[in-house]
């Protein structure tokens, strides 16, 4: 019984032996081609979302109607280094971070230039 089990290594040994080794980058292929989606299909998109977002946050002033991340809807009152005033009704006013203005519905007046009629 020792005797058949060893012959079948040295028999498994020698047929690998004289097989060629397969080629790195074919072995690597696989995965770099699932990097190179994961960059395009979540990374990217995920930054240029990113890089929006900051440049709305950036571009906030006073007047701006907006929404928050938690569904608070009002109108930006005064604009600091890195929170706003909300003013969600009359004589209510919220400070909140700027970062936590998800949209702005509404720029304020004088952003909008009015153009003549004709």
């Amino acid at each position: 019984m020792v005797f058949f089990a060893t012959s079948l290594l040295i028999l498994d040994a020698a047929s690998t032996a004289g097989a060629p080794a397969p080629n790195p980058i074919t072995q690597f292929a696989p995965l770099i081609f699932i990097g190179v989606i994961f960059y395009f299909l979540l990374i990217r998109p995920q930054q240029k979302q990113r890089k929006e977002q900051q440049k709305l946050i950036e571009s906030i002033k006073t007047g701006d109607k907006v929404v928050t991340s938690s569904g608070i809807h009002g109108m930006i009152s005064n604009v600091k280094e890195r929170t706003v005033l909300l003013k969600v009704a009359d004589n209510v006013k919220i400070e909140i971070d700027k970062a936590a203005v998800a949209t702005v519905l509404d720029r304020s007046s004088e952003e909008i230039t009015e153009t003549p009629a004709s």
